[in-house]
């Protein structure tokens, strides 16, 4: 039985002296209560005893007023629920704006079963609690004589045995494989986090030989800057070709030692001819800048690039930076990363930091810079500053041409080219420096479904890319300590384990547990193969909240205010003519999110459960691991926040 509250018994108990109380209010949204100190001298006594009547009736407007705010917390929830089933309704029911593709995963089949299964589940669950039928250690409770002659309750006393015997051991057992996994990766995090403050306390940073390429003969300043190839991989960009082709135009670097590639692999015909007629712009303006297509579209952005580095005039350069169509380098990049290779013939690569101009854009964007954040800020910065390794971003790096050559160049075998040779690169004895105060602009995906795609390649090839280097890894000729950092840190923790065990853990055992008490989670537990590219939008800069204002007035911009509209410190102004941002478009949704609206009504059913079993300390984590589920299997994600 509830616990029964006596509201007059409590009143006599905490009311036997009343206290004096004034009452200050603004509007009705806005009031204060202040307690007057009590005193013990007869003329208080006095004065309170003629107070008391003024005391009830402010007492009653703070009651009232109590009243008011809680009606208007109502209110709004209310609002917000009937959106929700409005979206739920549209969405589901009348199939508005979404175009359902066949689901035919064995991982969609097995959440669906599982839904199921906790459904029924949850039924029996809340009729036996209802009727006092538990069977827990902590509530032991043996049913009468009426009871047992029911039908139902034979199912259930079944379902108790079954769940015991035949559920619980297997999945404590997986319960406590995570939990290892969990309690290692959480170890590796903290000595990163250690590593980095090391760091930060000792201000360690890489510091090149020579600060400067500038030479004393005054005829020929610029002979001694290296050759330098850069190279910009797209793929139907439309809309950031022109800002990644603009910011590489205004390099700081001797315009005869450089040359630029842009290598297209779109087949959209208008994307083609777009692409060609800006390298064409460039071209005519001094720039040495060429165009390149493949007819033939195989092996994606490693293919791309390989092609490219197969061109007869490749020789005649030492370094090659890479840039993807989103990403805006600064104007002394090159002057910055290319410096540390001078009289450091063990340097293969030189990596810079990203820096987002969209992460501020909604609470997708945001979560994806402070995950970012610490893959730059902590892994990167601490594995280039103690290892002399890290896995190669792809982009906004500067490669020594001889390092890619002799670690076999651009491979097709994967879809995580870069982590590939970065790892060929370190098995024959190349070292990399990660210069974390060197940043370029670049954007992340600001809708739920590219971040997906993103997400899937980033996650897909690491452990294909093991299984064909781990024989290399064994028979190279690198230490014992390098082999083993490659194995179990690099590849085997950070590539397989943190994926498995945390998907694993929080949306399979976790629900599960609720559903049988008998498998046991820790308390604290609670608070606890396709190349697809990644779709942009465009951003010009971060305040350029929609991205690029109309192509007529951007054409008509200044040379001079081209890489100004990419500054990241966003106090540049645009000009008069294109100071007005377009309002956004509202999203369609591409596609109706089966995955994840299964498993975020599984969460929601687990944080019910969860109230009536004895492990009710995770209901708050199910619950709002459900709500982010059903936020995005109903593509509320994304949004445009202020």
């Amino acid at each position: 039985m509830p616990p029964h509250f006596d509201f007059m018994e409590w009143w006599r108990k905490n009311n036997l002296n009343g206290t004096p109380v004034v009452v200050k209010m603004e509007n009705p949204d806005n009031w204060s209560m202040l307690e007057l100190p009590s005193s013990t001298t007869e003329h208080d006594l006095v004065f309170a005893d003629k107070e008391r009547g003024k005391n009830a009736k402010q007492l009653t407007w703070v009651m009232l007023l109590r009243a008011h705010q809680a009606a208007g917390w109502v209110t709004w929830g209310a609002q917000g629920l009937c959106g929700l089933l409005s979206t739920i309704k549209k969405r589901l029911i009348f199939r508005e704006g979404v175009k359902v593709e066949p689901q035919r995963s064995r991982l969609f089949s097995t959440i669906k079963a599982l839904l199921t299964f906790a459904t029924l589940m949850l039924c029996f669950e809340l009729i036996a609690h209802m009727k006092g039928w538990h069977f827990t250690s902590a509530h032991m409770h043996i049913p009468g004589a009426e009871d047992i002659q029911g039908f139902l309750h034979s199912i259930y006393v079944t379902w108790v045995y079954v769940r015991a015997n035949y559920l619980a051991p297997p999945l404590q057992s997986l319960a406590n494989i995570c939990i290892v996994l969990f309690l290692i990766q959480s170890l590796d995090r903290i000595t990163q986090c250690l590593g980095c403050m090391w760091i930060k306390l000792k201000r360690i940073k890489p510091v090149p030989k020579e600060h400067s390429f500038e030479a004393s003969d005054v005829e020929q300043p610029y002979s001694s800057y290296p050759m330098v190839l850069i190279q910009i991989p797209m793929c139907n960009e439309k809309e950031v070709y022109q800002q990644s082709i603009g910011a590489v135009a205004q390099m700081d670097w001797p315009r005869d030692r450089m040359l630029v590639q842009v290598l297209d692999d779109s087949d959209d015909k208008e994307t083609q001819m777009l692409i060609k007629g800006e390298v064409q712009k460039w071209h005519q303006k001094g720039l040495r800048i060429v165009y390149r297509h493949r007819l033939i579209r195989t092996g994606y952005k490693a293919g791309n690039l390989k092609s490219a580095m197969s061109c007869e005039y490749v020789k005649d350069y030492e370094f090659v930076a890479i840039f993807d169509a989103d990403f805006q380098p600064q104007p002394d990049f090159l002057k910055q990363t290319i410096v540390h290779f001078k009289d450091n013939d063990e340097l293969g690569l030189v990596q810079a930091r990203w820096s987002f101009v969209n992460k501020d854009e909604n609470l997708l964007t945001r979560l994806q810079f402070i995950n970012l954040s610490y893959h730059f800020e902590v892994e990167q910065q601490v594995n280039g500053i103690f290892l002399n390794f890290f896995g190669f971003n792809g982009t906004a790096g500067v490669w020594r041409i001889k390092a890619l050559e002799e670690s076999g160049g651009w491979l097709e075998r994967t879809t995580v080219e870069d982590m590939d040779i970065a790892v060929r690169a370190h098995l024959n004895g190349w070292k990399f420096v990660f210069l974390n105060d060197v940043k370029c602009l670049c954007e992340v995906p600001e809708s739920y479904e590219a971040y997906r795609k993103q997400q899937h390649r980033w996650h897909s090839g690491p452990m294909q890319l093991f299984r064909l280097c781990l024989p290399d890894i064994i028979t190279s000729k690198i230490s014992i300590w390098k082999k083993s950092n490659l194995i179990f840190l690099f590849f085997l923790l950070r590539k397989l384990i943190l994926p498995f065990y945390s998907f694993t853990l929080f949306c399979i055992v976790l629900p599960l547990t609720m559903f049988v008490p008998e498998a046991h989670l820790p308390a604290w537990l609670g608070s606890a193969y396709e190349w697809v590219v990644t779709k942009k939008v465009g951003r010009a800069s971060e305040t350029d909240l929609v991205g690029l204002v109309e192509k007529e007035e951007q054409a008509n911009i200044e040379q001079s205010k081209l890489y100004r509209g990419a500054s990241e410190s966003g106090l540049d102004a645009l000009s008069d003519s294109s100071n007005q941002l377009v309002k956004p478009k509202k999203k369609k949704v591409n596609q109706l999110y089966r995955k994840e609206l299964a498993l975020a009504f599984l969460l929601l059913i687990a944080a019910v459960r969860s109230l009536l079993s004895v492990q009710g300390i995770h209901f708050y984590f199910l619950l709002f691991q459900g709500v982010s589920f059903l936020l995005v299997g109903l593509d509320l994600i994304g949004e445009q926040v202020s």
